[in-house]
């Protein structure tokens, strides 16, 4: 790419993590896997944005069980030169004083009318830099918080950096994926120093930063956002900047990198209207907007409701919002669709544990990051309940992905119960726990199940997209309502809740009563006895919730309200 066609990119998207392609790990989860989905929406749409992340080299981690359900973690070994290609630039930072080399490749993300979007993967890995500063981009997530710290001084400072190096020099936009990047905003500030001013807060010039930043915060959980002891930074950065103005960057004696970059931004947002309105809530005082998440719908779709809506929809891989005409797709061809899409998924669960998951039996999936507030176990809560529904009302089975945090103890303990009540239920109700969920399998099982379960401890679900996959494949979601499930669900007609929205503390032995009552008396009736009724709910998930929640309408949204 010539200078004169970089100068054309006014937006610049960092991001700690970013889903691009199954094989390449430099993901952990749904941010990562928005963060990819936004940038290939951005190359669909021509937006004129480029996006910054880190190498990810060992990948988050290779996940292996044994018989009881512990977890270990493996290092992931990729082939990064058959995806990414280096470039002949190189920047630095200062870390605790001694310089850090940062070498930078570059993916192309191609849009489907042939636009473009770069994204430039930052890598420590170089012979110049000591052996501990070698690792700094090699695991997502990993180490302790001084390596963390480490790794957001390459993102942030070393981002900046390396884009103008690249020949970036006009970005008038820099977009906060999350508080991973905002040491950003501490880089853009230094530039604007003036060494004749006494007074701090006229030295640098905040609001020049200010409209240049824009801030996305994606959790209503406290441990989500990033905090450094005050001397550890100190010692990092060696910088007076952050310690002369406390109010923008100190925290009870922390620094807070949520707080660095509300401070920072011109546009923040949460990622669900509810999450909006828990975010001021938790932040007041500061003008916080809502943008609800979306998914790449030509990523997620399923190989044969592509074949469909190719065949009924023609365009809609341009125009998403023109699902809303799956209300007319015969619904004989939508049964064949995901009767199709779900033998993918079981013959692929039953290749990988020899279960024996049958075709024709009714499938709940439950796919997410393990941690206690997502409440994975909340549909074994009562298992005698599970096997009399499955006895009286229909035979049912599961399938479960996810992966516990390496230092989430608790989240690993709950993979280990999930086990033991497999093993209870077992030759009743089968159910399958898939290990290393990833990209792959997170299309197979949002396309192949019957029904999506969702059940996170409200507030605490900012947005959730896997339940906007399984709606892109025609299939219904039981979720609290919480996160993105408040503005999806209409009962009975895109799926079901669990409690009531109107509910202020969440209770378990409640949730999972209404969730048993929905599978029994609603849920499981409808799918085996009234088939004609839930192809109908399968085309509306299509056509309300498919054509809205999707990365397209998500990009548009940024654009008007925080690039423009």
């Amino acid at each position: 790419m010539n200078k004169q066609a970089l100068g054309k990119r006014g937006i610049a998207y960092f991001t700690m993590e970013i889903g691009l392609d199954p094989e390449m790990p430099t993901y952990s989860g749904g941010l990562g896997v928005l963060a990819g989905d936004t940038i290939k929406s951005c190359a669909d749409l021509g937006v004129p944005i480029i996006a910054v992340t880190l190498l990810n080299e060992k990948g988050y981690f290779r996940q292996k069980f044994d018989a009881e359900g512990s977890q270990s973690e493996f290092p992931v070994d990729w082939p990064k030169e058959e995806f990414v290609k280096l470039l002949p630039v190189q920047v630095s930072v200062n870390i605790e004083g001694r310089e850090v080399r940062i070498k930078i490749w570059k993916y192309i993300v191609q849009g489907i009318t042939g636009a473009t979007v770069p994204v430039y993967f930052l890598d420590t890995n170089l012979q110049e830099n000591s052996e501990y500063d070698r690792t700094l981009t090699s695991f997502l997530y990993g180490g302790d918080q001084w390596y963390r710290l480490c790794q957001e001084i390459i993102l942030g400072i070393g981002g900046v950096r390396a884009i103008e190096a690249i020949g970036y020099q006009n970005i008038e936009k820099y977009h906060m994926n999350e508080g991973h990047a905002s040491l950003l905003a501490l880089e853009l500030l230094e530039r604007t120093k003036k060494d004749s001013e006494e007074d701090i807060y006229k030295k640098y010039d905040l609001d020049s930063v200010r409209n240049k930043c824009i801030f996305t915060t994606h959790t209503p959980v406290a441990a989500g956002h990033d905090r450094f002891p005050l001397d550890l930074v100190k010692r990092a950065l060696r910088s007076n900047l952050s310690f002369e103005m406390p109010d923008i960057f100190i925290r009870d004696n922390e620094i807070n990198m949520t707080w660095i970059a509300l401070n920072l931004s011109k546009y923040i947002n949460g990622v669900a209207k509810k999450h909006g309105e828990v975010t001021r809530e938790m932040f007041p005082g500061y003008s916080i907007d809502s943008i609800t998440n979306g998914i790449h719908l030509l990523t997620w779709a399923a190989p044969a409701f592509k074949k469909l809506y190719d065949k009924y929809i023609p365009g809609w891989q341009s125009d998403y919002f023109s699902l809303r005409y799956a209300l007319s797709i015969p619904k004989e061809e939508i049964f064949q669709a995901h009767f199709e899409a779900k033998k993918e998924l079981i013959d692929y669960v039953n290749a990988r544990t020899g279960i024996g998951l049958e075709h024709d039996t009714f499938t709940i999936g439950f796919a997410r990051r393990v941690t206690a507030y997502k409440r994975a176990n909340l549909l074994l809560t009562d298992i005698n309940r599970l096997v009399e529904i499955n006895d009286k009302t229909g035979k049912m089975q599961i399938v479960y992905a996810g992966k516990a945090h390496p230092k989430d103890g608790g989240g690993k303990e709950l993979i280990k119960k999930i086990f033991s009540k497999i093993k209870e239920l077992n030759p009743e109700i089968k159910i399958a726990y898939l290990e290393n969920y990833d990209m792959t399998q997170g299309r197979l099982i949002t396309g192949g199940v019957d029904l999506w379960l969702n059940n996170p401890l409200p507030p605490r679900e900012a947005s959730g997209t896997s339940g906007m996959k399984a709606c892109l494949n025609g299939v219904p979601n039981l979720s609290v309502l919480d996160g993105w499930w408040i503005e999806g669900c209409i009962e009975n007609v895109t799926g079901w809740a669990i409690g009531s929205v109107q509910k202020q503390n969440a209770d378990s032995a409640q949730d999972a009563h209404d969730l048993y009552q929905k599978l029994e008396k609603v849920i499981i009736p409808t799918f085996y006895k009234e088939k004609d009724k839930w192809l109908e709910i399968m085309r509306h998930t299509i056509a309300l919730n498919a054509s809205f929640f999707n990365t397209q309408r998500l990009v548009q949204e940024y654009v008007l309200k925080a690039y423009l």
